[in-house]
């Protein structure tokens, strides 16, 4: 079961997260037909947007992680609800670069370099809060501590790993989040570091059996932890046939006069699941009638 564990350390001013989501990133890597790299890189920022989501103080947030990069991927885009649900896609799954030393996918490569994170949190509240930071490395761990580091002065570390099976599915999937808190001294962030490099790549680590909470106990081995919670989660889309309706009505009345006589009905694909939604030329008049009262 995909899930993730959240921690404090008793002793220290540290906060910390870990995920397993081989399963959810099987999903994504299935509905977009995801080649290795695509699924190593799309994975990653879906757990990453899934950890930034648990971590969110109110019930019905959101929190969106957007790369945009000059690599042959293009854009990818991960949604995550505050319960850590998650749900994303990338712009060319089908894409392949040459290996890195000892075979491993080159993320960075593929993501690109030179280009862009940008994380939206939506509180519920009128205005979302953007922050945006330039790529490190794209290789999306060390973007996303970038991001907390620069965009809200908390300092991190990251470590997200997907590991593709022979057949390209996905074999193990996880990462941490871990944070200083303020008090935090040279003696805590030197021990963080020792557990970081103790614990090494965390696919491996996941693919030979070990459990978010296993990940963190390793590379927080110097504190005693205290365990804050423990929730599933899993790759969810939210999108109905109503939600597409209302997008359609938005268009405005114009732009559904023109589908009708060009087209002779619509078709809409959800970005996120590959679901088809088929609308009639009849259910467009129904709603563009709609748009027309309001």
């Amino acid at each position: 079961m995909d899930q993730i564990v959240r921690v404090i350390a008793k002793d220290a001013p540290v906060k910390a997260m870990a995920i397993s989501a081989r399963d959810t990133v099987e999903r994504a890597r299935a509905i977009h037909g995801c080649w290795p790299v695509a699924s190593a890189a799309l994975g990653r920022l879906l757990m990453a947007a899934s950890m930034m989501g648990a971590a969110m103080k109110t019930d019905d947030g959101a929190v969106t992680l957007r790369v945009k990069a000059d690599g042959l991927l293009g854009s990818l885009i991960a949604v995550s609800d505050s319960r850590g649900n998650v749900r994303g896609y990338v712009q060319n799954p089908a894409v392949d670069v040459p290996r890195k030393a000892k075979g491993k996918l080159d993320v960075g490569a593929a993501v690109g370099s030179e280009g862009e994170l940008t994380v939206i949190r939506d509180l519920g509240m009128k205005e979302p809060y953007i922050g945006s930071v330039q790529l490190v490395g794209g290789e999306i761990a060390e973007d996303v501590a970038a991001y907390f580091v620069e965009s809200e002065q908390v300092p991190t570390a990251c470590a997200l790993g997907v590991l593709i099976a022979p057949d390209q599915t996905v074999q193990a999937a996880g990462g941490y989040l871990i944070q200083l808190l303020p008090g935090a001294d040279d003696a805590v962030v030197s021990a963080v570091e020792r557990g970081v490099a103790q614990l090494g790549a965390v696919s491996g680590r996941l693919d030979a059996g070990m459990d978010p909470l296993g990940l963190l106990r390793e590379v927080l081995g110097e504190f005693e932890l205290e365990v804050l919670t423990t929730a599933p989660i899993e790759y969810r889309c939210y999108c109905t046939r109503e939600r597409v309706s209302r997008a359609l009505i938005s268009l405005g009345r114009n732009e559904l006069t023109s589908l009708i006589q060009e087209q002779g009905g619509a078709e809409l694909t959800c970005q996120f699941c590959d679901k088809v939604y088929r609308f009639s030329a009849e259910e467009l008049k129904a709603l563009r009638d709609e748009s027309s009262a309001k």
